[in-house]
């Protein structure tokens, strides 16, 4: 191997070694900071799982679920909000003589009713007024009247809890059972919250939170569905609708380390068992919505109810469903934004949550899900930091564009398949990213790459090949390789005796001259420059890129050489003055890059290159421009050649065919070309044959149409022939001429 072989290799090498360092340290780097922070990513996240959301959204139930709506046009007719308690009590009797099973209040009812009687008594008698109250009071106590109502129906009152408030809380109505760790270990604690008065607080039959807790950017997309609060354990208001519905007792608990529980040494709640329903939860006792959009589900104006003439329409509607109480009015600020949509009532995101309880359908984002994600991330990554030192920037984007895309498939699959909530994000931008750091490191490097190839290879390939090189390193090979290639040697006929004459200066000039227009026809048929010596070139084709048609393009160069030479003034002299001679071979040698560790060449030595050589040589013996081999005229296509001689040259034994090239395919083509290459066709076959007399006769009919460039060749023949037909053919004659000089 060649010392630029081995010191290319070895930049490659260290190149895709330092795009690797930096593609690990960034994969890494950035899943220590998603392990740590994950805030942005997060956020990211949910919003994969909204869009999921919208675009597959869950399957209607068609759960036994009623909402009844204190909307706009109730508030119109009944009047402003907060109505007498008195109202709301005819609207839960209401409720209760149609069938409903349960009536959950999204609504807190925390201080005394402002228009009850008992208030309006109070109020008077501080202001000095003598006021007598019949012997009963509990008439005039709007409050009670509701406690009342609450009494007489399964009621489940409505509390909110929060951490923004050290607000008391009622006891709750429903004990916990659980195994295992205690729930309130585990679950979010709140500080405090919002209840009812106590009157109706006492007369309910549930008590249930209804209140979400703040998440970053506002939107509800998860809520406990059991929650501690000043050492107690409450349920969430559609839990306990649940619950009272049934006429279940203790909401259980299921956790880790229970029995029948996987213990993982993190303690977490599994699921929720709420009368004849089991609830799977998160590790904290979360619960994932999946919005539908309830675009059946009855709603019924709260006012219709308050109507005799019109609440008894409404039986069918309510017999034996869970009724939720909220509203829908804008003014009174139960609104939240969900996945789905921008304003939702707060009662139909509960409703949301029964329905999709009593349809089994839950998602879940299982406790292997974050090292799933993390080593995916790891692996794509892993691999990309493999592929893009060896494939370059299109196909690395590619590959990191499919990363991304498989991650976001696979997590689709999750979701629309399994109802399983699987983070596309972190692999994603893991992949993203090692791309976002190796790219630019291995654009330089390859730029870096390229300017070494340039500076490699500008003295003997054409910039074309130059630059095909440097965009495909790849395709180089700078070792000691066999190739089959085409040799070209050229030089100034007479120039010795024409340099002896000239001054340093002037022969520089003539050089120059020569030399240049020269080069710049072989560096456009993508020749590779080997060496100048003297007024000598030599050039080859096929190597170090491959040129499917380099003899062809050797042949036509040549063609091109003689053709610019006839138009040069070089030295002073007259255009054309200047004669060339030369030789093409073609086959195998050895090229790479020969000499030694301070001085080397790209250059081809074999065979191949001596005979190109020696047939350069020959075209001084012929008088032709130009001289090929058999393999050089066989492979170059239809131009136009014709047959020489038969030579045996210095250092070979065996003799070699040579073929003056006159001209190109259009040539080739020309009648009276065709004419020409049979007569001379015929006369070399007759002097291979011995036939002198007849060869004679055969170029004495050629020489008068012979073109000026054959008119020595045929000189040199007519000598031979004069001179065979007089001493008569050697013995063992065939035709094969020894040439004595090199």
């Amino acid at each position: 191997m060649s010392f630029l072989r081995w010191l290319f290799d070895r930049r490659q090498r260290r190149e895709a070694l330092i795009v690797r360092l930096y593609g690990v340290t960034t994969l890494v780097v950035g899943l220590a900071v998603a392990t740590l922070g994950q805030t942005v990513l997060d956020r990211l996240t949910v919003l994969v799982f909204d869009t999921y959301q919208r675009a597959q959204p869950r399957a209607e139930t068609a759960a036994p679920v009623v909402l009844v709506d204190i909307d706009e046009a109730s508030i119109a007719e009944i009047g402003q909000w907060p109505w007498p308690r008195t109202a709301i009590a005819t609207l839960v009797n209401t409720l209760g003589q149609l069938g409903a099973a349960a009536i959950a209040f999204d609504i807190v009812f925390p201080e005394p009713d402002r228009t009850s009687l008992r208030q309006v008594v109070a109020e008077l008698r501080r202001a000095g007024v003598a006021v007598d109250l019949p012997a009963s009071g509990a008439s005039i106590d709007n409050d009670a009247v509701l406690a009342g109502a609450f009494t007489g129906n399964r009621v489940v009152a409505g509390m909110a809890i929060s951490n923004e408030t050290d607000g008391s809380l009622p006891p709750p109505k429903v004990g916990f059972s659980y195994g295992g760790a205690d729930p309130r270990d585990i679950i979010e604690r709140f500080r405090g919250g919002v209840g009812n008065l106590k009157i109706l607080g006492d007369a309910a039959t549930g008590l249930g939170f209804f209140s979400f807790p703040p998440s970053p950017d506002g939107i509800v997309r998860q809520i406990p569905l059991v929650a501690s609060a000043q050492g107690q354990l409450y349920p969430a208001l559609s839990i306990e609708a649940l619950r009272v519905a049934q006429g279940a007792g203790a909401v259980i608990v299921r956790s880790t380390g229970a029995s029948g529980e996987i213990d993982t040494g993190q303690p977490a709640i599994t699921a929720l068992k709420v009368g004849a329903i089991e609830i799977p939860t998160g590790p904290k006792g979360t619960f994932w919505i999946y919005f539908s959009g309830l675009a059946s589900m009855p709603t019924i104006s709260a006012a219709a109810l308050l109507d005799p003439a019109r609440r008894d329409a409404y039986e069918s509607v309510l017999s034996g469903r869970i009724v939720l109480v909220g509203t829908s009015a804008v003014g009174l600020r139960d609104l939240v934004a969900t996945p789905v949509a921008a304003s939702m009532p707060g009662m139909r995101v509960h409703a949301e949550i029964i329905d999709q309880i009593l349809g089994d359908s839950f998602l879940s984002r299982p406790d292997w899900a974050k090292g799933a994600e993390t080593l995916a991330a790891l692996l794509f990554g892993l691999l990309l930091v493999l592929i893009v030192p060896r494939t370059g920037a299109l196909v690395s984007a590619v590959v990191t564009v499919g990363f991304m895309a498989a991650s976001l498939a696979l997590s689709w699959v999750a979701f629309t398949q399994f109802r399983l909530l699987i983070d596309p994000i972190l692999p994603a931008v893991s992949v993203g990213s090692v791309f976002a750091v190796t790219m630019p490191v291995l654009l330089l490097l390859t730029n870096r790459e390229k300017r070494f190839v340039r500076q490699a290879f500008a003295r003997y390939l054409s910039p074309t090949l130059v630059e095909r090189l440097a965009d495909d390193p790849a395709a180089l090979k700078l070792g000691g390789v066999m190739r089959d290639i085409t040799v070209l040697f050229s030089d100034i006929r007479g120039f010795t005796t024409m340099s002896e004459k000239l001054d340093p200066e002037a022969l520089t000039t003539l050089l120059n001259g020569f030399l240049t227009p020269m080069t710049e026809v072989l560096l456009r048929s993508e020749a590779t420059i080997d060496k100048y010596m003297g007024d000598a070139i030599m050039a080859f084709w096929n190597a170090p890129l491959d040129l499917a048609d380099h003899r062809r393009r050797a042949c036509l160069a040549a063609l091109e050489m003689t053709r610019v030479l006839k138009t040069l003034s070089v030295g002073g002299g007259a255009p054309g003055a200047l004669k060339v001679g030369i030789g093409l071979n073609a086959g195998p040698c050895c090229v790479g890059n020969l000499g030694s560790a301070q001085r080397f060449s790209y250059s081809a030595i074999g065979d191949g290159v001596n005979v190109a050589s020696r047939v350069e040589g020959l075209t001084k013996a012929y008088g032709v421009a130009i001289l090929v081999t058999e393999n050089v005229a066989r492979g170059a296509g239809d131009l136009a050649f014709l047959p020489v001689d038969l030579v045996r040259v210095v250092g070979r034994a065996e003799p070699l065919p040579v073929f003056a090239l006159l001209g190109d395919a259009e040539m080739a083509r020309d009648p009276s070309f065709e004419t020409l290459a049979a007569a001379h066709g015929a006369m070399i076959a007759a002097y291979r044959a011995g036939d002198f007399t007849a060869a004679l006769d055969r170029l004495a009919a050629l020489r008068p149409g012979a073109p000026e460039s054959l008119h020595a060749l045929y000189d040199i023949y007519a000598e031979r022939l004069d001179l065979l037909k007089q001493q008569g053919a050697p013995e063992g004659w065939t035709g094969v001429f020894t040439a004595r000089s090199k």
